[in-house]
């Protein structure tokens, strides 16, 4: 690669800042600020250019929190369907559905936070 197609120092800093944040607000959208975490990683999503750094970890980070937001979708239609609040069944759907499937995703958006630190580009 030569050095007129890689990206200024700064400009590859700032890419590597974006990325992190974006991470940032896709494991606050999983834990502690859902939907405001969303927005602010779509608001992050206006500044990315394609197959940067940052672009990158802005499509992964979409992609686990719409298959998250769909999991969690499926759920709760599971507790409507096997009788609501009131059975038996609901705790046990809630607390899987809490120690396994939510589980996957906020280690992933972990892992993608530790990957977008490290300046590594993910497939997306």
């Amino acid at each position: 690669m030569s050095e007129s197609s890689q990206s200024p120092p700064k400009e590859n800093e700032l890419r590597i800042k974006r990325a992190s944040r974006a991470a940032l607000a896709s494991l606050l959208n999983l834990t502690f600020l859902p939907v405001i975490g969303f927005i602010w990683l779509l608001l992050i999503g206006k500044f990315v250019e394609q197959d940067q750094i940052d672009h990158y970890h802005f499509k992964l980070a979409i992609k686990i929190n719409l298959i998250a937001a769909f999991a969690l979708l499926l759920v709760s239609a599971l507790i409507i369907m096997a009788g609501g609040l009131d059975s038996a069944y609901t705790w046990i759907y809630v607390i899987n559905y809490f120690t396994l499937v939510h589980t996957i995703f906020i280690i992933a958006a972990t892992w993608a936070m530790v990957r977008a630190w490290a300046g590594q580009k993910l497939k997306g």
